[in-house]
């Protein structure tokens, strides 16, 4: 169903999830769907002890195939010149949860969004954020009631010592995409991680 489709991959700063980014994208390549990577400053600037953004680049891009979209100006053609078929966020952290639902546009990932909406298609969010169920639980209840806007299920990765933490399950990527492209949410959205 994704053959041949371009999908944008939108990568925020989740650092510690970045292990499930590359198996995102040769899950996608694996079915013939071509992976366009976009990322946040903070994935280009950073050093963590989970790597460099120079090391994070690198693997990305080997692994589509592709440049990464690292500037706002690289992103924006994604409007009507140069569409995709569907947007992907994930991993997407907290930050970028809050700018997505009041409408700010100050990475390359949010533009990316910001035009994929604009053309009508969809916009899959997968969630990793240690305040989903703190502040900004109204970001992500506006961001579940909005048109075009898709999550990858999502669950508590950790109840008792981070309580309102949640985290999507990355494996639902692929079968979630494929509910969006058809305008439908993949069920059951919230789900058991323990």
């Amino acid at each position: 169903m994704l053959k041949d489709l371009r999908i944008g991959l939108g990568i925020t700063a989740s650092h510690c999830t970045y292990e499930e980014v590359i198996p995102m994208i040769k899950g996608f390549m694996d079915i013939g769907a071509t992976v366009v990577p976009i990322i946040t400053y903070s994935v280009l600037t950073a050093a963590t002890r989970f790597g460099t953004g120079e090391e994070w680049i690198e693997k990305i891009e080997q692994a589509s195939g592709s440049k990464v979209i690292s500037k706002i100006v690289e992103a924006e053609p994604f409007g009507p010149t140069n569409p995709l078929d569907c947007m992907v966020i994930a991993p997407m952290t907290g930050n970028s949860i809050s700018k997505l639902a009041n409408a700010q546009t100050d990475s390359p990932v949010l533009m990316a969004a910001k035009a994929t909406l604009r053309n009508g298609n969809p916009v899959v969010l997968g969630i990793s954020t240690n305040d989903a169920l703190g502040l900004n639980g109204m970001n992500i209840m506006k961001l579940l009631s909005t048109k075009n806007i898709f999550f990858i299920p999502f669950g508590q990765d950790n109840p008792h010592t981070k309580p309102n933490s949640l985290i999507a399950d990355f494996t639902k990527l692929v079968p979630t995409v494929e509910h969006a492209i058809q305008r439908k949410q993949l069920q059951p959205l919230l789900i058991n991680l323990s």
